[in-house]
C-alpha cells in the first residue's frame, strides 16, 4: 500500500521521520491552517498517486474527561463557521447552496487492522482561530458533541482527499483541553510521543 503521511508541522512527526525510509513512506509537511494544507496537498497530489492519505497531528479536546496524549480517529470533520451571519443567527453554507462544510474519512477497500479499528472515534471542527475564551467555549459546548476535537487542518485534509477520490484517515493525539488559553496546562510532549508511537506501529503493518 502506497501511503502519504500529511502533517501541518515537522514537529508533529519528527520522531518518525527517520523511520519513513524504512517503511518506504512519503510524507508532506503542509504548514499550519486550512489554506496551507489545501495548497500543499493539491500541488503534491497533482503529480503523485497514493492508495491512502493519513493526516496526523495534535488537537484540543472539548471533553474534560479526555486524557492528555490519548490518540483518536477523526471520522467526521467540519469547517467551523463556514457560511453567513444573519439577523437570526448563523446560516451554514449548505443552506446557502454554495457547497458543504462537513467531510468524512474515506476508508480503502481493505482492512487497516486493529491500529485503526481500536482507536476511539471522534468528530472534530477545523478552525482558523483556536478557541481560548470562556464565553465562546461555553457557547460551543452547547452545540458540539462532547467528544469533539479542534484542529486547524483536518477538514481541509478530508476535502482534498474527497476531491482526489482517495481513501483518507485522520488521527490526532490530544495535547490540551479547549479552555481559557493557558499553555502551562498543555502536554504537547506526551501527545507527540503517543502520536508517533501509534504512527510507527501503523506504518510497520502497512509498509509496501
Amino acid at each position: 500500500m502506497k501511503i502519504l503521511l500529511v502533517a501541518a508541522t515537522e514537529l508533529e512527526i519528527a520522531d518518525s521521520i527517520s523511520s519513513f525510509q524504512e517503511f518506504d513512506t512519503d510524507y508532506l509537511v503542509t504548514g499550519v491552517g486550512m489554506v496551507a494544507t489545501a495548497y500543499a496537498m493539491g500541488k503534491h497530489l497533482a503529480n503523485n498517486k497514493y492508495d491512502l492519505l493519513v493526516n496526523v497531528g495534535i488537537a484540543g479536546t472539548f471533553n474534560p474527561a479526555d486524557e492528555m496524549g490519548s490518540v483518536k480517529r477523526i471520522v467526521s470533520d467540519r469547517i467551523f463557521d463556514l457560511g453567513a451571519e444573519t439577523k437570526d443567527g448563523f446560516m451554514p453554507i449548505e443552506e446557502l447552496g454554495f457547497g458543504k462544510s462537513i467531510y468524512q474519512e474515506r476508508l480503502p477497500g481493505i482492512s487497516l487492522g486493529q491500529h485503526i479499528d481500536l482507536l476511539k472515534k471522534s468528530t472534530a471542527i477545523t478552525v482558523n482561530r483556536v478557541h481560548g475564551r470562556n464565553s465562546s467555549i461555553e457557547q460551543l459546548r452547547k452545540t458540539l458533541p462532547l467528544d469533539c476535537l479542534e484542529s486547524m487542518e483536518g477538514a481541509a485534509f478530508f476535502y482534498v482527499a474527497e476531491e482526489q477520490n482517495c481513501p483518507a484517515i485522520q488521527v490526532r493525539a490530544i495535547s490540551n483541553l479547549v479552555e481559557e488559553r493557558n499553555v502551562s496546562h498543555w502536554d504537547i510532549p506526551k501527545a507527540l510521543h503517543e502520536l508517533n508511537s501509534w504512527l510507527q506501529g501503523f506504518l510497520r503493518l502497512h509498509r509496501k
